[in-house]
């Protein structure tokens, strides 16, 4: 069974969280081992200092150290009333009778006896068998202002006393049960952790599912600023998109059956009526068929002209060109369709060259189009104006008309596919609405920009921004 994100960032923290629990565990057990025991050193030499004294009132009333060879019993006399519990003050006086030593006891005065080391003023050993080289000090004896001698005591390496080790197992048993306790502490943080931290990913991951299932309307909280957050809002952004691409397309989609279908059904019904003799087989009839079946070509074509724009497989042949010439020409073909119209049209052209790197093809089809937008949605006797300048090594056409206008905030709506204002621009013109936006994929193809705007002669205003060549900037 495979584990979820969930689980495996539970277990991450978990695992992080145990090694830091148990590590500290480890090392505060072995920090008491090592501080006890330098405790209980320390503490030894301190009660090395009574026996210290003791040995020299001892010396003192024998005046050699004679007792510790001839009576070996002395030193574990001494060594008893050193570790008892007798304030130093009292151990002048004589020690009240005490009972024998327990064998607990006996086994501690022996393990110290042993690690002693007595020696006298010329270094010469007078009790005990430990080295000197295991000694970390060596106490100086004296009397009356003479050293004596000297005494030294071996650290302990271990612990051995039954009730330095109760001590030292109780407490290693109480930090085992606090590293327990933080364990389950930290078990109980992990599991709120990772349900808070996969929360996000987990609504993501659902909404992504709804999203792969063409729900674009589905959306995700983005209150944070990290890069869940960033991530979230991106997923946002990708839905909306998808959604204004989905709704795109199904208008497109109905739009373009609509008119597919008006040009098809008048061709049906003549077709049928001349079928049935309803309608004479004339050349009125062969004309109204040939112009339904112009229309749907011109249709057709648009669309396949828009769809190779989008794959970017229509074809640019670029080169240095004359955008006056260009425009020139265009105009010179569009005067008798607007002189059909009853529209004048009036051009300001530059005298000298102004250079452009473009599809001389693909650019007379942009001014085409626009003037023969002109030409369909000008009332008549309007007027149709076109200009171009140069600005900082800018090329600015613009072509205007007269009224009918568009409607405010609907200009840059005509770059959309299959959009017409149906106040001026119905199907009797003839248009499809796939005109502005194939002008806007060639200018977009040339890195120039194209808008609308009012005219001011009361129509529409279409403004073309394009680079000028460079090499004759």
């Amino acid at each position: 069974m495979k584990s979820s994100i969930t689980h495996r960032i539970f277990f991450a923290l978990l695992i992080a969280t145990g090694i830091m629990v148990i590590s500290m565990a480890l090392v505060l057990q072995w920090s008491v081992d090592r501080g006890f025991l330098r405790y209980i050193n320390r503490l030894e030499q301190t009660r090395l200092e009574r026996l210290a004294d003791s040995l020299e009132r001892s010396y003192a009333r024998q005046n050699s150290w004679g007792f510790l060879k001839h009576d070996p019993d002395s030193m574990s006399r001494l060594v008893a009333t050193c570790l008892s519990d007798t304030p130093p003050g009292r151990t002048n006086r004589m020690p009240p009778p005490e009972p024998p030593p327990t064998p607990e006891q006996a086994r501690r005065l022996m393990r110290v006896e042993q690690r002693l080391l007595v020696l006298d003023n010329q270094q010469i050993p007078v009790y005990g068998t430990a080295s000197t080289v295991q000694m970390e000090i060596l106490r100086p004896l004296t009397w009356h202002g003479q050293t004596i001698g000297h005494l030294g005591l071996m650290p302990s390496k271990n612990l051995s006393e039954i009730h330095q080790l109760q001590f030292v197992t109780q407490q290693k048993s109480a930090y085992a049960l606090v590293a327990v306790i933080m364990l389950l502490v930290a078990t109980l943080l992990s599991i709120i952790l990772a349900r808070r931290l996969v929360r996000p990913l987990r609504d993501l991951a659902a909404a992504t599912h709804a999203l792969a299932l063409g729900n674009y309307a589905v959306r995700v909280r983005a209150d944070s600023d990290d890069e869940l957050g960033r991530l979230s809002r991106d997923f946002n952004a990708l839905a909306l998109s998808l959604q204004k691409s989905e709704q795109t397309r199904r208008q497109f989609i109905a739009d373009i059956s609509h008119e597919l279908r008006t040009p098809l059904a008048i061709l049906g019904g003549e077709i049928e009526a001349l079928q049935d003799g309803v309608r004479p087989l004339n050349q009125t009839a062969v004309s109204s068929l040939h112009s339904e079946v112009t229309r749907l070509n011109r249709l057709v074509g648009d669309l396949y002209q828009l769809a190779l724009s989008d794959v970017g497989a229509l074809t640019y042949r670029k080169e240095e060109l004359d955008l006056v010439e260009l425009l020139t020409g265009a105009v010179e073909r569009m005067q008798p369709e607007l002189q059909r119209a009853a529209l004048t049209l009036t051009a300001s052209l530059p005298h000298q060259e102004l250079l452009i790197y473009g599809d001389s093809e693909r650019l007379s089809q942009l001014f085409d189009n626009l003037l023969g937008n002109s030409a369909k949605y000008t009332d008549a006797d309007g007027t149709v104006a076109v200009s171009l300048t140069c600005q900082e090594q800018q090329l600015l056409i613009e072509v205007m008309d007269s009224a009918p206008g568009v409607p405010p905030g609907e200009e840059q709506r005509l770059f959309e596919r299959l959009y017409r204002v149906e106040a001026s621009r119905s199907r009797t013109s003839g248009g499809a609405g796939l005109g502005l936006a194939i002008c806007r994929n060639i200018v977009e193809a040339h890195e120039g920009t194209i808008e609308a705007a009012p005219s001011p002669l009361g129509g529409l205003l279409i403004r073309i921004v394009l680079p000028q060549a460079e090499q004759n900037v």
